[in-house]
């Protein structure tokens, strides 16, 4: 037994299965709760505002992939030189692409390098990005999702060498309330909370949670307006979400748009147009150019209205990481299963 694997306690090699390497792993994913609390079964990192990217590498051959399975090689060919060059033959490990502006994760900095699929451009591009690695799901021709979180840490940071662009995820043991503050004074988008026990799950799951500073979710774009006075591209975007089967309108979104971007976004809507609205019920705006609902965007706001719309909603970038039939409204949610730990 390799790549540090022998280094497992004997409960935890029982629950090795021998495997090939997989084709596709889906990326297990956190669940929103405006709950924050310390416990010392659970471990906190960072929320980072990037790109989820698993990277699966089998000898000299590497492929990254997104969330909804679409290859990131060609936008990120410095990524996929520097996970070829790790030592472990065989490995599929997760983690986020960020592009930092100043001290913080920037996603609209990230817009800059999502839309690239040359890897010439790419490797030419002003716009430096990072991979913050959290889990190892495959090594060493061992599947590795029944282990604990903390034994496929341990085991992650045995297997890759994390020396630029790679880098490892940090965490925290305990004092989640505070390190949740911490994480909001230093302007972070917020932290995920994870159970040490847990075993790595593909869907999304109570036993990661994530905590926002400010609210933000993704949203599907059903429509857009003209520009008004020296503004080019679009005035605002329609945007909603899915429930009960039905496309819901949250609101227009008129502000936070780059000049550099109204353009791009302009052809991007123009080449989806429709001549009806896709979303359920009627919705009281005028001059709509209606769209087919495929383009996912994310939308920062201040919070929900009691009749389900978004409150001062501003553009944050287009995300190209999630199918639009998969977003819904994200509603907080408690989990008592957290022990928390009594204040003195």
């Amino acid at each position: 037994m390799t790549e540090g694997l022998d280094s497992l306690a004997a409960a935890e090699r029982r629950l090795l299965r021998p495997a090939c390497h997989p084709h596709w792993v889906a990326p297990m994913l956190a669940t929103l709760t405006d709950r924050p609390f310390s416990d010392p079964t659970w471990v906190y990192e960072r929320k980072l505002d990037g790109e989820r990217c698993v990277a699966y590498k089998r000898g000299n051959d590497v492929r990254l992939l997104s969330r909804t399975r679409r290859s990131l090689n060609a936008t990120y060919p410095e990524l996929v030189d520097a996970i070829a060059a790790q030592g472990a033959g065989d490995m599929v490990v997760d983690g986020e692409v960020v592009a930092f502006a100043g001290s913080q994760t920037s996603f609209s900095r990230l817009q800059k390098r999502l839309g690239i699929s040359d890897e010439v451009r790419a490797r030419h591009s002003p716009v430096r990005v990072h991979y913050y690695l959290f889990d190892v799901v495959h090594l060493g021709g061992y599947d590795l999702t029944a282990l604990s979180l903390r034994a496929r840490k341990a085991l992650l940071r045995r297997a890759v060498r994390f020396e630029e662009p790679i880098r490892y995820t940090p965490h925290r043991n305990e004092d989640g309330e505070s390190l949740f503050a911490d994480a909001c004074a230093r302007g972070w988008e917020g932290l995920i909370a994870k159970r040490a026990a847990a075993p790595y799950v593909s869907r999304r799951s109570p036993a990661w949670l994530k905590f926002k500073c400010a609210a933000a979710q993704e949203m599907v774009v059903g429509g857009f307006t003209e520009p008004s006075g020296t503004r080019i591209g679009i005035g605002a975007l329609l945007v909603g979400y899915h429930e009960d089967g039905v496309l819901r309108y949250a609101g227009k979104v008129g502000t936070g748009y780059p000049g550099a971007v109204l353009g791009n976004l302009r052809r991007l809507l123009d080449a989806l147009v429709r001549p009806s609205s896709p979303f359920a019920g009627s919705v009281l705006e005028r001059g709509v150019h209606w769209i087919e609902p495929q383009l996912v965007v994310e939308v920062a706001f201040t919070e929900w209205t009691p009749d389900g719309k978004l409150r001062h909603p501003r553009f944050v970038g287009v995300r190209t990481d999630k199918a639009p039939a998969d977003v819904r409204r994200e509603r907080p949610r408690a989990y008592p299963g957290a022990r928390v730990r009594a204040r003195a």
